[in-house]
């Protein structure tokens, strides 16, 4: 049982969290800037885009961990089943609602020092792929809204359309080396590819692999001993497994999203940072969901939703869904960046009106689907996708 493993776990975490904190926080510092240099490095010889994915798959094993836990303990006992869902959602609403918001801001506010007015976040053409890899997994989640269940057989198109964006994101290129791209480095990177072929790709591969061993070994004595602190602090089960856990899992690359974040030239890539691992849980993890809980139950049976875990899904698909229509003019400005903040900070510290709040969610999408009808105009992110795709299979088709 997750309580059982949580009360065991918070024993030992509150003997030796004193003593961990001396080592893991500043490993999962470590290991965020370690992965976020070799994605810098990477975006030269793979798409940016792979590079992203690849970072994001890192960053969010923590993520992945805890979720696997908690799905594994809910096929033992159907009752914990409230739990998966409100560790999936929960680390979902967290990345729309506070981490992209966060990042124009930290964008904002140092573009503020040089331009003296608010910047417009703008996307790069190719970021349209993965404006579009949010939409498949969101409208399939909508059907699982709508039968109430989440089964084995969700887990095939789910990682289907994840396996179609990393397709997508191969056949893109890899940036150009020129001289304004790189002087947007950071040290580390420029270096690497100031080194001969052979030995940039080893040590692009070399921080992958070093920052993802750090993180791995780090991230559950950090989680164990941040467990301790919140059960000390009395937080219940439901709010640390929905908001504590997936803020603390999700650490990472909410620190390599900040430091790209510091420079408005490469504060889209920081926002795409986030949007893959948006596709990341909304596909792959959430694929991994019942695939666990059929294994640790021993029978192929799905997880049922209860009417309150219906609202939680319902609220998190609208909330991505918006994200996912203010990203369509691939660009993020003030207003969209505090509608996306304010809509989650009053469903987060007002957890009683989360229903009125999937109102104003839905209502707010309709406004934005009215808005690009009156545009009489095809979105920019799907005018650039579509130029994106065909410049490159007619590329390769020449090939």
């Amino acid at each position: 049982m997750i309580l059982k493993l949580i009360k065991i776990a918070t024993t030992s975490a509150a003997q030796t969290s004193v003593w961990s904190a001396f080592w893991t926080f500043p490993s999962i510092l470590v290991s965020a800037f370690i992965i976020a240099w070799g994605a810098e490095a990477a975006q030269f010889l793979i798409s940016q885009g792979l590079a992203l994915a690849i970072l994001a798959w890192l960053q969010t094993l923590p993520e992945f961990a805890v979720e696997a836990v908690i799905a594994w303990n809910a096929g033992k006992d159907p009752s914990q089943t409230h739990l998966a869902i409100a560790n999936f959602t929960g680390s979902l609403r967290l990345l729309v609602g506070l981490g992209w918001p966060m990042i124009y801001f930290v964008a904002a506010a140092f573009g503020w020092k040089k331009q003296r007015r608010f910047v417009r976040l703008e996307l790069e053409p190719e970021h349209s792929v993965e404006v579009f890899g949010l939409l498949l997994p969101i409208l399939y989640f909508v059907f699982i809204w709508w039968k109430g269940s989440l089964s084995l057989w969700d887990a095939f198109p789910l990682t289907f359309f994840y396996a179609v964006y990393l397709w997508v994101l191969w056949k893109i290129p890899p940036q150009e080396e020129t001289e304004e791209s790189l002087e947007d480095l950071g040290v580390v990177p420029r270096k690497i590819l100031a080194l001969e072929p052979r030995m940039r790709n080893a040590a692009i591969w070399a921080l992958f692999v070093a920052g993802g061993l750090i993180l791995y070994f780090s991230a559950h004595p950090f989680l164990n001993s941040m467990l301790a602190i919140a059960s000390t602090m009395g937080v219940s089960t439901f709010v640390f497994v929905q908001w504590v856990a997936p803020f603390l899992s999700e650490f990472p690359e909410k620190l390599s999203a900040f430091y790209w974040a510091r420079k408005v030239s490469t504060a889209s890539v920081a926002l795409m940072n986030m949007v893959s691992s948006n596709i990341n849980q909304w596909s792959i993890l959430s694929a991994m969901i019942p695939v666990l809980f059929v294994i640790s139950a021993g029978e192929i049976k799905p997880l049922v939703f209860d009417e309150f875990q219906r609202h939680e899904i319902i609220l998190t698909i609208l909330q991505s869904f918006l994200g996912f229509l203010l990203l369509l003019n691939l660009e993020l400005v003030m207003y969209e960046a505090l509608i996306l903040f304010v809509f989650w900070a009053v469903q987060f510290f007002v957890p009683s009106i989360r229903e009125e709040m999937i109102w104003v969610y839905a209502g707010w999408c309709a406004l934005e689907m009215v808005k690009m009808l009156f545009a009489r105009k095809a979105p920019a992110a799907w005018t650039a996708l579509r130029t994106t795709l065909s410049r490159r299979f007619v590329t390769a088709g020449e090939g």
